[in-house]
């Protein structure tokens, strides 16, 4: 195995295990995340996913070695939209959790991620250029989250950047001392699981949807949504717990 899935208190913890090629995306790597994704999204007991690792390194990015002396047809990037999509699109929160570099595709995996808390000394990489290759794929889950100048530098240059400037240009939310990586990912998740499940998978729908210049019709269609929810069931349990002073039924129990 070399991803390893276990839930508790609500919290499915997806562990990419695989240190012998720095967290490669390895044809059965890939395999077993998308099954560990798929088996969290499905469970009705899971309310946050998060995404982490062993060794020294979050995830360096596509296998070269089954890269080497395939056709574009068989290239393991191939399937690689997939896992973003499922990242991305996923219902319950997703909480990337890194205390090692991310390269390439793996950047691509942080920014699809609704939530990215990193060690101060992790380092990134758009290092695809500098071995004859396009950041395509990845592009589509970075460039909503990347400032358009450093999109733009770090592209094309494939300088390594760090932690801490990861948070200024958008792909990180939190860099903190490696020692405090899994308080600060628990902090986040604590705050995660206090939100309705319906609520949070329909902000998520929100937040992803480009906004038209119409905003009449932006404003119409928020209504909606915003009155589908203070009448549904989970709005009407959480105004009734705020006034009796108590927590909405969907929070954990400790």
């Amino acid at each position: 195995m070399l991803v390893h899935y276990e839930v508790q208190r609500g919290i499915a913890t997806i562990t990419l295990d695989s240190p012998s090629n720095r967290n490669a995306l390895s044809r059965q790597l890939r395999q077993e995340l998308r099954d560990g994704l798929t088996t969290a999204i499905e469970d009705d007991a899971v309310r946050v996913i998060v995404l982490t690792h062993t060794g020294s390194v979050f995830c360096s990015g596509m296998d070269l070695k089954e890269a080497a002396g395939a056709s574009a047809e068989d290239q393991g990037v191939n399937e690689f939209p997939a896992i973003l999509e499922q990242l991305w699109t996923s219902p319950k929160p997703v909480v990337a959790a890194l205390k090692g570099p991310a390269r390439a595709g793996g950047v691509g995996i942080v920014a699809a991620c609704d939530i990215a808390v990193a060690a101060n000394e992790a380092t990134f990489a758009f290092s695809e250029v500098r071995i004859g290759v396009v950041p395509a794929v990845i592009s589509v889950t970075v460039l909503p989250r990347l400032l358009p100048r450093a999109a733009h530098e770090l592209f094309l240059t494939g300088e390594a950047f760090d932690a801490p400037r990861a948070v200024q240009i958008g792909l990180l939310n939190s860099a903190v001392p490696a020692d405090r990586v899994d308080d600060e990912v628990r902090r986040y998740t604590d705050m995660l699981a206090l939100g309705a499940p319906n609520a949070l998978a329909a902000t998520k729908r929100m937040l992803q949807d480009p906004r038209s210049h119409e905003l009449s019709k932006v404003f119409a269609d928020m209504l909606e949504l915003s009155a589908q929810h203070f009448g549904g069931p989970e709005g009407q349990e959480g105004i009734a717990a705020f006034r009796e002073k108590r927590k909405p039924s969907w929070v954990p129990k400790n």
